[in-house]
């Protein structure tokens, strides 16, 4: 199992083939990409900055055993960046092996809804016109 916080550039590939094996009939993917714009909030996003609190790496931890133990699941890969993203960089990763295509999928889904809902992870975002804008903090 993987489950790290990383300023390094974000590997999908290596996610899967860490999940992949011999019983597994399906990898379920998820990027999760900066993107130039975010609708609640006015003026182009340019890259983001990403804050973590000292606990996240046990969070993340414990939200992907969460997601191992799940008896279909055969394997568990997620790595959320930390630092400065440009535009276009993937900010989480994710890849669940499952013997089926249906509990890759589900399990896929359910870790990155609880990793962006559970993970104390606050991003700054860098608008053009040069100002930033803080998600998260609440």
């Amino acid at each position: 199992m993987i489950a790290r916080l990383q300023e390094e550039p974000l590997d999908l590939l290596f996610h899967v083939e860490h999940v992949s094996g011999p019983t597994a009939g399906a990898v379920a993917t998820f990027a999760g990409l900066v993107r130039n714009h975010d609708p609640s909030v006015e003026g182009m996003v340019i890259a983001l900055d990403y804050s973590a609190h000292p606990d996240a790496p046990a969070v993340l931890q414990r939200i992907a055993e969460g997601i191992a133990a799940d008896d279909d699941v055969l394997g568990v890969a997620v790595s959320h960046r930390t630092g400065h993203l440009a535009v276009g960089e993937a900010a989480i990763v994710a890849a669940v092996a499952s013997a089926h295509r249906a509990a890759a999928f589900d399990a896929c889904r359910r870790l990155v809804e609880t990793v962006k809902a559970e993970l104390p992870v606050w991003k700054r975002e860098v608008l053009a016109d040069g100002s930033h804008v803080w998600v998260g903090m609440t």
